[in-house]
């Protein structure tokens, strides 16, 4: 493999990054190409060294995710991170997508939950003194902002697990890649 097949195979593998990343990127391979020339080396072996452009547009996919991630905490960030993650493992999305599915849906209800129960408090609360509940006008009212904060608690325990679920998916997809880098690499 040339250069420079080499070089747009790894672009065509790190579609989605920034364009300015990737041109860095590119620019790192292409100086790593010219340095192994200047000693003498050919662009196939070097190419041969560097292993499958794709493999590697995956890695330097998952890298940037986690890194966007640690510096964002944002869904965006969070979505790149466990995107990049999962390209990392054919193999593993058979184990892992299926769990980290059961585990995003209970999060999405349990945040959907506390959704509804904010509303219902809200209503307790707002109704509450024009409804004869037992207890009183007062006792509605306060029930009402119970209700609420219980749910605004819930809502930001789901947030907490949220964060550890993707922390948790990066030192996984860490993890993963330090155990299968040196087989990779021969």
């Amino acid at each position: 493999m040339t250069k420079d097949q080499f070089i747009e195979r790894l672009k065509a593998g790190l579609s989605g990054l920034k364009a300015e990343a990737i041109a860095d990127i590119a620019a790192d391979y292409e100086a790593h190409f010219a340095e192994a020339a200047a000693a003498g080396r050919s662009e196939a072996d070097v190419a041969a060294a560097l292993g499958d452009p794709g493999r590697l547009a995956r890695e330097l996919k998952a890298e940037a995710g986690m890194k966007n991630w640690e510096s964002a905490k944002t869904p965006s960030a969070a979505a790149g991170a466990v995107l990049g993650i999962i390209g990392l493992g054919a193999l593993d999305i058979l184990v892992l997508l299926p769990i980290l599915g059961g585990v995003v849906g209970t999060l999405i209800g349990v945040f959907t939950a506390a959704i509804g129960i904010f509303i219902a408090g809200g209503v307790l609360f707002a109704a509450g003194p024009f409804t004869p509940l037992p207890g009183g006008v007062a006792a509605a009212m306060l029930g009402g902002v119970g209700v609420m904060a219980g749910a605004a608690a819930l809502g930001a325990f789901t947030a907490v697990l949220s964060v550890w679920l993707v922390n948790g998916l990066i030192w996984y997809g860490r993890l993963h890649y330090r155990v299968l880098k040196p087989a990779l690499d021969n």
